[in-house]
């Protein structure tokens, strides 16, 4: 379904484009066809552009303190900006449209196999850069797509329990590793109480808002609304989640975040007491899974893990 919306969207914005690049073409009789073209393009990326910036300023609002080892200089926050917004428009352009990660099997895997567990509003798509890198090193990796995109985080379970047993079977392996991003850590923690960890080695993720985010109120559909800052509320679903929790669990959780994240805000919300809660700078939320420094992370992790 991410897959045809995505396709959707873009054709949505080259039809903008062609528009925009007719009406200035008209409009302004001086300007040439090529000049016009550019002036459409121009016009819907600085949109997308805006969008990102957005986000940025809707984060700030919530944010939390940031160390003072972790304050970026003017460079290093236009270079958090360029690269969140490369990173957005590759992953909603053209990995998630045109790609899909699904199950990759390699005899001489160095590891246990990964799971991967993508965030809101995405499909497999978003891991194709981790996951060629998976690949290079012939990690066994398999990847689920969440549907429905808004429904609730409890609604995808059954279809991640499959995929497990789906992952443990052809890979032979009694256990595995879980890499998630955004909400799919928390899809990630719902797993474990339901099914328990009797089948999980580690819980790598990326970015997860484990005490909501304040740019949950804009989103829509029922993991958007769990997803709020509301855990101090005795109704909250993340409230609720974590009373089923046991600190075994919490165990088994390496968090890589970073105090530079635009969507989970305040950022210290990706913290987990009892896990281990590992920082970075300079890096925005998309970017997480793209990022060299976090790559590298995850990848050490993941060989780390004893087999």
């Amino acid at each position: 379904m991410v897959a045809r919306l995505t396709r959707l969207l873009l054709l949505i914005q080259l039809a903008a484009a062609i528009g925009i690049g007719l009406a200035m073409y008209h409009l302004l009789p001086a300007i040439t066809p090529w000049q016009a073209a550019l002036l459409g393009v121009g016009s819907v990326f600085l949109v997308r552009l805006l969008i990102t910036a957005n986000n940025f300023l809707m984060a700030w609002r919530h944010r939390s303190a940031t160390p003072e080892q972790h304050a970026l200089r003017w460079y290093q926050t236009c270079r958090l900006f360029a690269g969140e917004f490369k990173s957005s428009m590759l992953t909603s352009s053209w990995y998630m449209p045109f790609f899909s990660v699904s199950r990759k099997n390699f005899a001489d895997t160095p590891s246990l196999p990964v799971l991967l567990i993508h965030g809101y509003g995405c499909n497999s798509g978003y891991w194709h850069h981790l996951g060629r890198g998976l690949s290079a090193k012939h990690i066994t990796h398999h990847a689920i797509d969440l549907e429905p995109v808004f429904g609730s985080i409890d609604d995808y379970l059954p279809a991640v329990h499959a995929a497990i047993d789906i992952l443990r079977r052809e890979s032979g392996q009694e256990k595995i590793i879980i890499v998630a991003h955004s909400m799919g850590g928390l899809v990630a923690r719902a797993y474990l109480c339901v099914h328990g960890a009797a089948h999980i080695a580690k819980v790598i993720t990326l970015g997860v808002p484990h005490h909501g985010t304040g740019l949950a109120e804009i989103g829509i559909g029922k993991n958007s609304d769990q997803m709020r800052c509301t855990d101090d509320h005795p109704h909250s679903w993340l409230r609720q989640l974590a009373e089923k929790e046991s600190p075994a669990h919490y165990a088994l959780f390496v968090n890589i975040y970073s105090h530079h994240d635009n969507i989970v805000s305040p950022q210290t919300s990706s913290c987990l007491s009892g896990a281990r809660n590992l920082a970075v700078s300079g890096i925005g939320h998309v970017a997480l899974a793209f990022h060299p420094t976090t790559q590298a992370m995850v990848m050490a992790e993941i060989l780390g893990t004893p087999v």
